[in-house]
């Protein structure tokens, strides 16, 4: 199931030529050994009622997070992932349209089997935009920014994260085209992104 229509790439695409690539989410901290031995949930965080297994992140993000169809609707067009790993966090992957400026990381989360939890406790006290969302697809999430809610809009800057379990977390960055920033709410684009992703895993565990 996808939540993207005309309107949505019009949003996230569109822009002026020659726009740099959006930089990559943010990984949260490593929580201290303490917290890891304190228990999942911890730190305000909620519990994840019904938890995907772990091996649906076993794959690449930019094999499985996200169908061609669904990136041409995403950008307008289906660039190439480039994939990576965020050292201490786990698999991540890049699409960019270096045209219009429009950039989404997403990236699998595993270590340190923190979750929810560890974001709760270390990227909470510093995050000048915190909202806990509604839950996407029956996961907890949240979205947040180190950037003010007026500079995060403007730069296009938010991270949405999906607590697919109490110690797995799906983390989901994306940045409209240039015209479009400062004009649509970078959040809500990514927890979009993020419902589409979390339907993949879901088909993937065949739930």
């Amino acid at each position: 199931m996808t939540v993207f229509g005309a309107a949505t790439v019009a949003l996230v695409a569109a822009g002026c030529s020659g726009g740099s690539a959006a930089p990559p989410a943010t990984a949260p901290p490593a929580a201290s050994s303490s917290s890891a031995a304190a228990g999942l949930p911890h730190s305000g965080a909620p519990k994840v009622e019904h938890p995907l297994p772990e091996s649906v992140l076993s794959g690449q993000p930019c094999q499985e997070a996200l169908t061609s169809g669904q990136l041409d609707e995403i950008f307008g067009m289906v660039p190439q992932g480039k994939p990576d790993t965020l050292a201490g966090i786990g698999p991540k992957c890049r699409w960019a349209n270096i045209d219009s400026g429009a950039g989404l990381s997403v990236f699998y989360a595993t270590q340190p089997r923190h979750g929810l939890s560890g974001l709760y406790q270390n990227s909470k006290p510093r995050a000048k935009v915190w909202r806990v969302l509604p839950p996407i697809q029956g996961f907890p999430a949240i979205a947040f920014s180190t950037d003010d809610a007026e500079t995060s809009i403007r730069n296009g800057l938010c991270q949405v994260s999906v607590g697919i379990s109490d110690e797995l977390t799906v983390d989901v960055g994306l940045t409209p085209g240039e015209s479009k920033m400062g004009k649509v709410d970078p959040c809500d684009l990514s927890a979009r992104v993020a419902d589409t992703v979390v339907s993949n895993l879901k088909r993937k565990a065949g739930a």
